[in-house]
C-alpha cells in the first residue's frame, strides 16, 4: 500500500519537527516536505504534489487562509487545518472550513504528555481521512445574520405549539453524529430544517474551542436555533445541541421531557465528544421516539451505537457514499446492519421532517 505523502506548513521549526515525529511514526504516512510559510510551500507542490496538507493560520507573508482560498481554486489539495488558535481566534478556523480544509485540530501541548498523545492519535487520524476525503465543490459564501439579544421570555423558553396534539408519549427527539467534512454537511441539513423541527442533539468531533463558534456560525444562519450544549440544556422544538469538545454529551429524560447530560470521561471509539456515547443513551431514554443519523466521517464511532439504536425501535439513518465527504462512519454502520434507510446529503432534512410526522 503506498504512504499518504505529507507536507507540513508551520511557521514554528519546533511544530514542524514534531509534526513530522508524530506522521513519521506512523507506517501509512510519510512526510515529504516541511515548509515555514505559504511561498515556501507552494515550491514544494510544484516539485511533488503532496496527498495531504498540514497548515498552520497565523504565518509570515501570507495567512493559512488566505494560501488555502488560493490553493482551492489552483491545485486542490486535501488540508487539514492544525492551529494553536485560542477561543477567541475559532471564528477564523470556522472560516477556514468554509474555505474548503478538510478538518481542524489543536496542536500538541509540547510537556503535557496525556495531551500530546491524544494529539498524535488525532492529527495521524485526521490525515488518514483526508486522504480519504472527496474534495467537494465549495459552496457559496453564506453572511451569518447579525441577531439582536434575546429576551427571556416563554417563547424562548418553550418550544412553538405544536400544530397537532401529541398522540405519543413523548416528542421525537433526532440524534446526529458527524465527523471528518461534517461542518459544511451540517450546515446543509440544518439550514433546510423549519422552525418548529423535533429538537436535535448532535456530536460533531471539533476540538473543545471550536464547537461554541461552529454553533454561534449555524445559529446565524438557520432557522433553527443553534447552541452548544451545557449540562441540563431541554431538548426542544426548534432548538439544535451542539456536542462541546472534548466532553460527552448524552441524552436523558424526565417525565416526558427530555435533557441533555454534559460530563467528563475517557474517549469512546476514540473520541471526546463520542457518537456512541450519544446515540446509546437516546437508544436507552428514547427509544423508539428517536431519530438516529449518522454522517460523513472517518472510523466507526456511532456504528455500534446505531445498531443500539435500531433494535431499541429507533429509525436509523445513514448518509450514503456519494454524498459524503469521508463514507467511513456510515459504511461501518451500515456493513452492521445498523441503517434502516440510505440517503442522500440533500435528503436528510427531508427525512428528519418525515419522521416528525409518522
Amino acid at each position: 500500500m503506498q504512504k499518504i505523502k505529507v507536507l507540513i506548513v508551520d511557521d514554528s521549526a519546533s511544530v514542524r519537527q514534531t509534526l513530522s515525529d508524530i506522521l513519521g511514526s506512523d507506517p501509512q504516512i510519510e512526510v515529504i516536505a516541511t515548509a515555514c510559510d505559504p511561498f515556501a510551500a507552494a515550491r514544494h507542490i510544484a516539485h511533488q504534489a503532496p496527498d495531504v496538507i498540514t497548515l498552520d493560520i497565523e504565518m509570515p507573508r501570507m495567512d493559512g487562509i488566505t494560501f488555502l482560498r488560493k490553493l482551492m481554486t489552483q491545485h486542490p489539495v486535501p488540508v487539514v487545518i492544525c492551529s494553536s488558535l485560542p477561543e477567541q481566534g475559532s471564528d477564523t478556523l470556522m472560516q477556514a472550513l468554509e474555505a474548503g480544509a478538510v478538518d481542524v485540530i489543536l496542536k500538541p501541548r509540547l510537556g503535557t504528555r496525556d495531551f500530546f498523545q491524544e494529539s498524535a492519535d488525532a492529527i495521524r487520524d485526521a490525515v488518514k481521512a483526508a486522504a480519504n476525503a472527496r474534495l467537494q465543490k465549495l459552496p457559496a459564501r453564506r453572511t451569518v445574520r447579525e441577531q439582536p439579544p434575546r429576551k427571556l421570555t416563554a417563547d424562548v423558553i418553550l418550544p412553538p405549539p405544536a400544530a397537532r396534539a401529541m398522540a405519543r408519549t413523548t416528542e421525537k427527539v433526532v440524534c446526529i453524529g458527524a465527523s471528518t467534512g461534517g461542518t459544511e454537511s451540517l450546515r446543509e441539513v440544518l439550514e433546510a430544517l423549519p422552525v418548529d423541527t423535533p429538537g436535535i442533539v448532535l456530536v460533531q468531533h471539533m476540538p473543545e474551542v471550536f464547537t461554541a463558534a461552529f454553533a454561534r456560525r449555524l445559529d446565524g444562519l438557520c432557522q433553527v436555533t443553534v447552541k452548544e450544549a451545557c449540562d441540563g440544556d431541554p431538548v426542544l422544538r426548534g432548538h439544535v445541541l451542539i456536542a462541546p469538545g472534548n466532553r460527552h454529551t448524552l441524552l436523558q429524560r424526565s417525565g416526558a421531557r427530555y435533557y441533555v447530560a454534559v460530563k467528563d470521561g475517557p474517549p469512546v471509539s476514540r473520541h471526546r465528544p463520542s457518537v456512541d456515547v450519544l446515540f446509546r443513551s437516546a437508544a436507552q431514554y428514547a427509544g423508539a421516539n428517536a431519530v438516529g443519523i449518522i454522517m460523513t466521517g472517518m472510523g466507526d464511532d456511532g456504528a455500534n451505537g446505531l445498531l443500539e439504536m435500531k433494535n431499541a425501535g429507533a429509525l436509523t439513518i445513514a448518509q450514503n457514499e456519494e454524498s459524503c465527504v469521508v463514507f467511513g462512519m456510515p459504511k461501518e454502520a451500515i456493513a452492521r446492519g445498523a441503517a434502516t434507510r440510505i440517503v442522500p446529503l440533500d435528503r436528510l432534512a427531508a427525512e428528519i421532517c418525515r419522521a416528525d410526522a409518522l
